[in-house]
């Protein structure tokens, strides 16, 4: 267990918090970073009965900063001062994360660092309060089903994080409970993989100590998710714009040549060049749009612009096949048929680019 770190991020506590570091310490976890974040002069006895242990290393916000800022003062402190560590797990210092819960996580990591764990509850249960069964279920459905990023506890503070991955989560915005949820469209964003691990659902007091602010915390958890909804939206709009003119230009070199050329060679070649150059003028213009306005790509530019030209290769081969059979359904006037083939064919093709740009060919490289 010394090669996990764990983080117990503190604000106004009781009891409760001596019980969670004893109970670590006992479980045999050796690095143990609490945050006192701010609080009240009539709770610091807690923070210095949990810093006798020598496991336990004490950070203090002078202020109040919130739960996320205390997270990445504690993520910020091991990149700097634990060299050997693999890997922090994030506890709740209100005694709902069982030791064994914790430690199954800690196993996990040690054996597989790759991965992001997500301690997640069952929320079936209708002993758990309703506020929580009802917030984490709804979010949790539009997380799934709406924004595509799979997760049936987006609520949880028990998450293991491999060290690698801990300046990612530093840049990640959010200082206060909306952090936790931003941490999922940093991992969606960056491609870092991630894993659930089922653990125990515990409440205490109907979690009448919990610092969360039902409609506070909850408008500025939805209003992220709103904003990172308007954010793919318009980043597919950014996508569009490129593409048109990128089209435009495509279409009106290709309609050119076609003009041009045609009864002067073969339909087949006259086709093939129109098309082909076409894409190639076209292309250079919208893989820079793309790499730099639609979807921001840091990938290195090699390889970036292989899976492109590879991917335009097959739009090419696919542009000129659908042409040419459609072509011939109208052997009467078929330049101008042809002309006007090329951007129905072409917006189909558009949508199938968009996915496979996003997801392959400017994808955010894994750390």
């Amino acid at each position: 267990m010394n090669r996990v770190t764990i983080i117990v991020p503190s604000y106004n506590p009781d009891d409760k918090l001596e019980e969670v570091v004893k109970g670590l310490v006992e479980d045999g976890f050796e690095d143990i970073v609490v945050i006192n974040d701010g609080s009240k002069e009539e709770c610091l006895s807690h923070f210095e009965a949990v810093k006798q242990y020598k496991e336990v290393t004490l950070l203090v916000h002078e202020v109040n900063k919130g739960k996320g800022r205390a997270m990445k003062t504690a993520f910020n402190y091991v990149l700097q001062n634990r060299p050997e560590s693999i890997g922090v797990i994030t506890v709740d210092g209100d005694n709902q994360h069982k030791v064994k819960d914790i430690r199954y996580m800690a196993e996990q990591m040690e054996k597989d660092p790759d991965f992001v764990y997500i301690g997640c509850r069952s929320f079936k249960d209708k002993k758990i309060p309703w506020r929580s069964r009802f917030g984490n279920n709804t979010t949790s459905n539009i997380f799934t089903y709406v924004l595509r990023i799979p997760i049936s506890d987006t609520q949880t503070g028990l998450r293991g994080t491999p060290v690698k991955y801990l300046p990612d989560l530093i840049e990640t915005r959010g200082e206060r409970y909306e952090f936790e949820t931003e941490m999922f469209f940093t991992l969606k964003e960056k491609n870092i993989p991630y894993k659930e691990t089922t653990i125990e659902t515990v409440y205490i007091e109907e979690n009448e100590t919990s610092h969360f602010h039902p409609i506070r915390d909850s408008w500025k958890i939805y209003k992220l998710i709103l904003a990172y909804g308007f954010k793919k939206l318009f980043s597919f709009f950014k996508f569009m714009a490129s593409s048109f003119v990128s089209f435009l230009t495509d279409w009106g070199v290709y309609s050119i040549l076609l003009l041009l050329l045609t009864d002067r060679l073969e339909d087949k070649i006259t086709l093939a060049i129109a098309v082909v150059s076409g894409k190639i003028v076209s292309s250079v213009l919208n893989f820079f749009l793309n790499r730099k306005v639609v979807f921001k790509s840091k990938s290195g530019m090699g390889g970036t612009l292989v899976r492109y030209y590879i991917l335009w290769a097959c739009q090419t081969a696919c542009s000129y096949g659908l042409i040419f059979l459609l072509g011939k359904m109208f052997p009467e006037g078929s330049v101008v048929v042809k002309i006007f083939l090329k951007p129905l064919v072409d917006i189909i093709l558009f949508i199938l680019s968009y996915q496979i740009q996003k997801r392959w060919v400017f994808k955010q490289e894994k750390n």
